[in-house]
């Protein structure tokens, strides 16, 4: 029944997920296309300010050039919202998994908690009837008179060579649940040095050692305009 219940949840849990999924494929599809126009946009403009750099005057010159290094721009901004979309859908099915770990772990606990209670049970029930059953074999030998210790009596010594009801419970134990822990390769990031999860923004200096940081982590609450680094 408990198998049901969490089974039943989880699948609640993931019931947007594949929609969620294709949505931010679909959307970094769309990024993937924009770019590639701008790149095409990029060596048009590039074409024509070789052909006609010669006639040119210097401030049409600076035009031309400072066109493409819009369309550039253009071009490094898609990319960065590509990143930030596939951290997002990373993070999206990294809570899943998460969740899937946790409810594994409590399902695990549950089940052994079960059984150590079901086996306190059998084995308060287990002395029980041997006191009783004791109590009777006194009483019977003392009304008849009958000689020996009770340890030699047959019922006695079917009990003492029967196997112990701990051992009998063992086999009904079950394996232990796989534990499915996040991948210790995972690269860390920012000055916290974690892994990527939540909204992370990238420094746009070439020799930044980090590279990435979360948003929390550098007082960040929306993504700022233009270039961004994280110390100035």
């Amino acid at each position: 029944m408990a198998t049901a219940i969490y089974l039943e949840h989880y699948l609640d849990s993931i019931e947007n997920l594949p929609c969620e999924l294709q949505r931010n494929f679909t959307l970094m599809r769309d990024l993937d296309n924009r770019t590639e126009e701008k790149k095409g946009e990029i060596d048009k403009l590039a074409e024509e300010y070789i052909a006609n750099v010669k006639n040119l005057a210097s401030e049409q010159r600076v035009e031309h050039l400072q066109k493409i290094q819009n369309a550039y721009s253009k071009c490094k901004e898609f990319s960065d919202d590509k990143v930030q979309l596939a951290m997002q859908t990373y993070e999206m099915v990294d809570k899943h998994i998460r969740r899937l770990d946790a409810d594994l772990a409590r399902f695990e606990n549950e089940l052994k908690e079960k059984l150590e209670v079901s086996y306190d049970s059998t084995e308060g029930r287990g002395l029980k009837k041997n006191d009783v059953r004791g109590l009777r074999e006194k009483r019977g030998s003392r009304g008849r008179g009958r000689k020996g210790s009770d340890e030699d009596s047959p019922r006695k010594k079917k009990m003492k060579n029967s196997p112990d009801l701990s051992d009998a419970l063992l086999p009904m134990q079950p394996s232990d649940v796989l534990d499915m822990p996040v991948d210790p390769n995972e690269p860390t990031y920012c000055l916290c040095h974690q892994v990527s999860y939540g909204e992370m923004i990238g420094c746009d200096n070439p020799d930044c050692p980090i590279e990435w940081f979360h948003f929390a982590c550098v007082d960040l609450a929306t993504k700022p305009k233009g270039k961004w680094y994280v110390f100035e």
